[in-house]
């Protein structure tokens, strides 16, 4: 009796194949993790496309160093997540880009030479002091007075990214369009990073100055427990990954789950841990629909993103 089955197919190459045609022939293909982002896609597509869905778009700052950074900021823009869960160094990045340019660099340059000339590396990504954490301290400062001599004594930090994105006119930053479309970014470690600090020195002269970090949590709470179903986009482990699972457990797990990594799993870590581990704490439905994509985010994320617009 002959094997019933679906059989693996080839690519089809040619000149002006689009990103949604290369991801969708990845389904076909086969290909062991091209298959796998081919289904990443359309797990996010059923995603988006539910009305009754609240989605969370999750990721750690490192990317936004990087070119990746517009691939977030576009889908911030088109309004295809409600609710962004990230860590403090994002808040540094998107603004000192804002206001500064990063350079490109390589692993293997010589980290004593770098930081002797006063440049930072992170990965093949270089950050000179003036593009970080000077013009961070140079524009931060005087929002923060303005809002303080305003009558702000107590904030938010989603309400603080909101009200230095809508300062911003730079249409590539993800703070730019999270407060345009009052998307909310929150930050369960704002202070572990340049952005925290800045906050922290501020308060030192404004003893009366409050982040309220409670204030982040009820926004989660009233996202959460009115939510019809729910989704995920998650990029990456660590704090953000867990705490978009951790509030989701609170209705019942996650409908839908695409989660990208490049950690092994062996080591028990949260970023290696695959979504199937999610299902055992209820973080994720027994029977949702979600797949784990093994790779370099600033590869594949770029793709999907594409091959998702096209296809919307």
């Amino acid at each position: 009796m002959a094997f019933k089955g679906v059989p693996v197919r080839d690519f089809r190459l040619g000149a002006g194949l689009s990103a949604a045609d290369l991801v969708s022939q990845m389904g076909d293909s086969g290909g062991f993790t091209a298959k796998k982002l081919s289904v990443g896609v359309d797990i996010l597509a059923d995603m988006v496309k539910d009305e009754d869905s609240v989605n969370f778009l999750s990721f750690p700052a490192c990317i936004v160093s990087t070119g990746t950074r517009g691939v977030i900021a576009e889908l911030l823009k088109r309004n295809l997540f409600q609710v962004v869960v990230t860590t403090c160094g994002t808040l540094d990045h998107d603004l000192a880009r804002v206001w500064r340019n990063y350079y490109h660099g390589d692993f293997m340059l010589d980290d004593n030479v770098l930081h002797k000339k006063g440049v930072n590396r992170l990965g093949n990504i270089l950050i000179p002091n003036e593009c970080y954490g000077i013009i961070l301290e140079e524009r931060m400062q005087p929002v923060l007075q303005e809002l303080y001599d305003k009558g702000v004594r107590e904030v938010s930090g989603f309400e603080l990214v909101w009200e230095f994105g809508r300062r911003l006119k730079d249409k590539n930053s993800i703070l730019y369009w999270a407060s345009k479309n009052q998307i909310p970014v929150i930050v369960p470690g704002i202070l572990d990073g340049a952005f925290g600090s800045q906050l922290y020195f501020f308060s030192q002269q404004h003893r009366d100055f409050k982040l309220n970090p409670f204030k982040d949590e009820d926004k989660l709470a009233d996202i959460v427990f009115k939510a019809k179903k729910s989704g995920a986009l998650m990029i990456g482990g660590g704090i953000s990954k867990h705490h978009t699972l951790w509030w989701n457990q609170f209705k019942d797990g996650l409908d839908k789950v695409v989660y990208l990594t490049s950690a092994p799993e062996w080591d028990g870590s949260l970023s290696g841990a695959r979504i199937r581990e999610a299902v055992s704490w209820g973080k994720v439905k027994e029977k949702a629909k979600y797949v784990t994509i093994e790779g370099d985010a600033t590869i594949n994320l770029p793709l999907m993103a594409a091959a998702l617009i096209d296809r919307l």
